[in-house]
This record gives C-alpha cells, structure tokens and sequence, in this order.
C-alpha cells in the first residue's frame, strides 16, 4: 500500500471538510497547519497556533475575564429590587405564574417569596442593590448591571451549555474556544484560554463549557489548580531533567511531522503545539500561579489565602493572568443553586455565604485592575446561567425558603473595554417575573461580547458537518445591545 492509500484510509470525514474548506475557518486554520509543521520540522517548539491574530473589526477589549457563578443567584436578592415582592410576601402568587408553565421543582399554587435582605441606593445614580454586597457597592459606578437577560434552558447543565457554547447539545466549541481562536492569544507562554474552579466541584455542564469542540484542539481552555501542582502531568517525572524532556520532545516532534506528511491529520499538528506550549508551561505557569509573591497588601485587598482553593484566590489569579496576556480566562464558581429544599441551599442561609465569598474579591479584582490601566481593555463579565422564582419552592412542604429555576429573565453585570459605566439596562415587572423592556438573549450577549473583541459573530464561523457553525448559532436574530456600549 503507498502513502496516498495509506492516507485515504485514515482520513476522516472531519478532516476531509477541514482541507476542503473556504473562508475564514479555512484561512486560520491553514496558518495553525502551515505554523505547526514548521514548528514541527525545526523541533524549535515556535508555536503559531495561538499567535495573536488581527481582529475582523476595531475592538475595545483585548481579553475577557468571566466570573460564572454556577448554579444561578437569584436576581432579586442580589441586583433587581422589589419592593412590591416585599409587599406580596408568602401570598398566593398570580395563576399566570404557574398555570401551563413548566416549573423545575414547584408543585401546586406556590406562594411569591419576598427578599430577605435590605437594599441600598449605591453609586451617583443611586441604584439599588443588596446590602449583602457592601464591597461591590463602592465599585458600582464601574459596572453596567443587565437585568433584562433570558434563556432557552430551565435546567442547569443545558442553560450552561448554551451559555458558553451557543448550544443546549454537547460537542460545541465553548466562547473561549472561539476567541482564542479568532485572536490567539498574547503570551505563547501560557495558554490563551485559562479556566479556574471554585466552590468544591465542576459545574453541571462539566468540562464541555471549556471544550474547543469542532475548533482544533489546540483552542481547549486549560483547567488550573490553585493548590498543588497547577495543571496536572505538565511537571516532569521523577529521574526526568529538563534536558533529558527537551531532547524527547524533539525526537517526538520528528516523529509527529513524519505522520503528518504520511496521513495529514491536522491534529497531529496541534499534539505538537501542545507538548511545545507543556513544556514551555513548566517555567512560566509556576510563576504566574504562585500568588504567595503578590504585595501582603493585594492578597489581604483580594481576601486571598496562598495555597488554597478559593473564588479569592481565583480572582487574584485572573488579574495577573490578564496581566500576562492571556486572552479568556474563565472562573466557575458552583454553589449558587439557591432551592431552599434544605439548610445547606436556603436563601436566608446559604446566599449570604456565598455573597461574602465573592463580594470582597471581585471588588478587589476590579479596582486592581482599573489601577493598573488593565480595565481600559479588559471586558469582565458576571452571571448565572438563568434566574430564579419570584415563588417559594417548597419543595416537598419543607420549611427553608428558596426559588426554583426560572430562564424567562435574570441578571448580569458587565465592565471595562467598551462598556458604559454606571448603567442600568433593561427591567423587568413590579414581581421580577417577566421581561418589560429590552429584552437581551444569552445569543445577544455572545454576539456583544464577540463585537467588543473585534469579532463579527454573523459572519465569525467554521465549517463542520455541512454547516458554517458559529458561536450565536444558526438565526440571524441575535443583536449586538448597542445601548450598553460607551
């Protein structure tokens, strides 16, 4: 059998469309194969993949930090007063509310649920917001707070796929995936695509919210560690020097470049860039992960605690992850699934808790990195995957308060590059039960977020089983929220 046959044979369809396609897909794609095979026949390690790349159009924001809180906080506990809630309090809850409506959890005539916590006017504008974040009160004016958001999904793991992958379906490339791969990213040290966990466990959508799907490989979001050895097997062996593995990549290398010119399986080209970027990774990720060197004043600003696995921690990471360049870099932060169906979940008990995690960190995030210059251009986004009932769940009659899952509106804040500050946008009823007044999709906020980063999401697409896949998906309907732009 010769080469040409002996390339058909494991030539997959996938590759197949991926060496036939046009267009934008097309081009970067063949840049990742044209670099990677250099790479791969100097045995240098130089690694294109990831090089920066010019944006599509003018862009506001260079990279993107986005604080996930998984689970989905309440909104009208946190950032949409109701006072009429209030009022209403464990009072039947109008037919509307549940009559012919799916419901995750509640079951018969639930009763409204007021919140349990004070609001204060914050900022020039005076906007309300809950006494449970006195910290992020002081930062107000730097933040535009969306409280008309919505989603397809009432479940979490769906919700947040399509969140961060513009599908409810597992197998799409997450929003990192695409930004790094339109862009690349500024530092070929670090990966341009960081994701950081907090709260004990993954969120529901699992590792398939930083999968590059369909995308090559090379695009993943890398998981770090805070505590222990910050990304697992990149350190070497034991009885293994740096010498000794530089030495093994290079006879790796030449034995990787001889299947890509035997079979031409682009991945094969991205198993180089990332043992390249591994191996560069075992000086520079150590640096960068240690935030023990930070002044005692920045850790004690953060509420770090050096060693551990906290949202502090992460947020202290963030910034100096956006201060090296990397491009996405994404904090999940599970615990924010507020049913009430126990102690450990209700709103009176656990929402505080959770509050005080995250109010004094991303409060510190924000002004260190206005201090810095790094908010000029750094896009930060916070939110849940949907909202929460105005109801009380009572699930099973049990006595605690919380609120079922509820996609029809929730709320989010955004700040820095591109962004007004100091604003409100959006509304919802008197009850925060519906939408009154510009409406925004997790589809409008994907294609707002590519925007600022200089991304045409209409036409920002790859090629894939037939389709021009894109990170908005297939309708054209989703709108850039100019309103909310400086």
């Amino acid at each position: 059998m010769n080469l040409a046959q002996t390339r058909l044979l494991f030539q997959t369809r996938r590759q197949f469309f991926r060496q036939c396609q046009l267009g934008l897909g097309g081009i970067a794609l063949s840049q990742l194969m044209a670099g990677a095979s250099k790479a791969a026949t100097a045995g240098s390690g130089s690694d294109n993949a990831n090089a920066p790349r010019a944006s599509m159009i003018p862009a506001k924001a260079k990279r993107i930090i986005y604080l996930h809180m998984s689970g989905a906080p309440p909104q009208m506990d946190m950032f949409d007063y109701k006072p009429k809630l209030n009022e209403l309090h464990m009072t039947p809850c109008p037919d509307e509310f549940f009559k012919g409506k799916r419901l995750a959890f509640i079951k018969g005539h639930p009763k409204l649920l007021g919140c349990q916590q004070d609001f204060v006017r914050a900022g020039r504008n005076g906007t309300m917001i809950s006494e449970l974040l006195p910290n992020f009160a002081s930062v107000i004016d730097d933040v535009s707070i969306i409280r008309s958001m919505y989603t397809d999904q009432f479940n979490h793991a769906p919700a947040e796929l399509l969140l961060f992958t513009g599908s409810a379906q597992f197998g799409h490339a997450s929003m990192g995936s695409w930004v790094t791969y339109g862009l690349g990213s500024e530092n070929q040290d670090l990966p341009g695509f960081v994701v950081l966990g907090s709260g004990g466990t993954d969120p529901s959508g699992g590792k398939s919210l930083w999968s590059s799907g369909f995308l090559p490989s090379v695009y993943q979001g890398v998981q770090c560690r805070t505590s222990g050895e910050p990304i697992l097997y990149v350190t070497n062996p034991e009885g293994m020097d740096r010498s000794v593995r530089r030495r093994s990549l290079d006879a790796l290398n030449r034995l990787n470049a001889l299947e890509y010119e035997a079979v031409g399986d682009p991945e094969t080209l991205t198993r180089i860039s990332q043992y390249e970027l591994a191996y560069r990774m075992q000086i520079s990720v150590p640096e960068v992960m240690d935030i023990s060197k930070e002044p005692q004043k920045v850790i004690e600003a953060y509420g770090a605690e050096p060693g551990k696995s906290s949202f502090a921690n992460n947020c202290l990471l963030a910034r100096k992850l956006a201060e090296q360049g990397v491009r996405f870099i994404q904090l999940f932060d599970w615990g924010w699934d507020i049913h009430g169906n126990s102690k450990d979940n209700a709103l009176n008990t656990a929402l505080p808790s959770k509050c005080r995690d995250i109010d004094q960190p991303m409060t510190a995030l924000l002004k260190d990195l206005k201090q810095r210059g790094l908010l000029e251009d750094t896009l930060v986004v916070w939110g849940g995957e949907f909202g929460r009932t105005p109801m009380n769940e009572a699930r099973g009659g049990v006595k605690w308060l919380g609120r079922d899952h509820h996609p029809d509106c929730f709320t989010i804040w955004m700040a820095g590059a591109g962004v007004k500050q100091g604003f409100v946008y959006g509304e919802t009823d008197e009850l925060g039960y519906s939408i009154t007044r510009n409406r925004m999709h997790v589809h409008d906020l994907q294609a707002t977020i590519l925007h600022l980063m200089g991304m045409d999401a209409h036409h920002f697409a790859f090629p894939f089983q037939g389709l021009n896949n894109r990170l908005i998906g297939p309708s054209d309907a989703p709108a850039i929220h100019r309103d909310i732009l400086a």
